[in-house]
């Protein structure tokens, strides 16, 4: 009876001295799944808020792919026509990089020249560098208006055009992700070109119309294909069936303008 009351007793302390234990990988995968989480709820951020136009905004869901890529989103007219850019990520629109320059043995901040990241959008902007590359250099970089850090994860974007638009317009997005392999777009594709080895797979460029009669309401932008792998000109190629990983950086796109 005593044995058996003793084991009884050690069995309850044991279990007693589990739940400590237990909570803590509990509060750990909640903790986990937290982090996750606060990564999807869209982080807020603001571009050219001096402008006079009509207010857009746009909101991003980060894909299972998505590692810290940069992107632009800009307008043109329905000719085709570049009119602003809204944003672009700072290390584009600066061509400063936070690991640019590792001269001294240590990674710090650099030029780094990579035409092949947004070619469309670059190309579409007009603007050429010293270099006879049309990437914003820290020379002539895109103003601090139109250009911010790059967004961890999903994010709003609310933004202003220069000025009141007349009618419809198109509103562009480009991504590009360094070093994104797949079983097409591989190593050995352009063995020689450097510029192609930054990027791998291409930029995907995404679109869609905004409408003044139908202000206020989301519209989805959808691929219409890709940049030149290179960033040697300024070409889209609507074939995107090689792209993989690519089109799963972002997982929804969509935008609205507001009168």
């Amino acid at each position: 009876m005593i044995t058996s009351t003793y084991k009884s007793i050690s069995l309850a302390l044991l279990l007693i001295s589990l739940i400590p234990a237990f909570n803590a990988c509990t509060s750990s995968g909640e903790g986990k799944n937290s982090r996750k989480s606060a990564t999807d709820v869209p982080e807020k951020i603001t571009s050219n808020i001096a402008g006079t136009g009509q207010k857009i905004e746009i909101e991003v869901f980060r894909g299972k792919s998505h590692n810290h890529p940069t992107f632009a989103i800009w307008l043109e007219d329905t000719d085709g026509k570049y009119v602003q850019t809204l944003f672009v990520t700072r290390a584009i629109g600066q061509g400063v990089f936070t690991y640019g320059d590792k001269s001294e043995g240590t990674w710090k901040p650099g030029e780094v020249r990579r035409p092949a990241a947004l070619p469309y959008w670059s190309h579409k902007r007009g603007v050429k560098a010293t270099d006879g590359l049309f990437t914003p250099s820290p020379e002539n970089p895109v103003p601090d208006a139109y250009s911010g850090a790059t967004p961890k994860g999903s994010f709003n974007l609310q933004s202003r055009s220069d000025q009141l638009l007349p009618g419809e317009v198109i509103l562009l997005l480009e991504v590009n992700q360094t070093w994104d392999w797949n079983e097409y777009w591989t190593n050995g594709l352009y063995p020689d070109d450097k510029d192609y080895k930054t990027s791998c797979q291409p930029s995907l460029v995404y679109s869609a119309k905004l409408n003044p009669s139908t202000s206020g309401e989301w519209v989805e932008l959808t691929p219409v294909g890709h940049g030149h792998y290179a960033g040697k000109d300024g070409s889209l190629t609507k074939d995107i069936s090689t792209l993989t990983t690519a089109k799963q950086i972002m997982k929804s796109i969509k935008v609205r303008w507001i009168q």
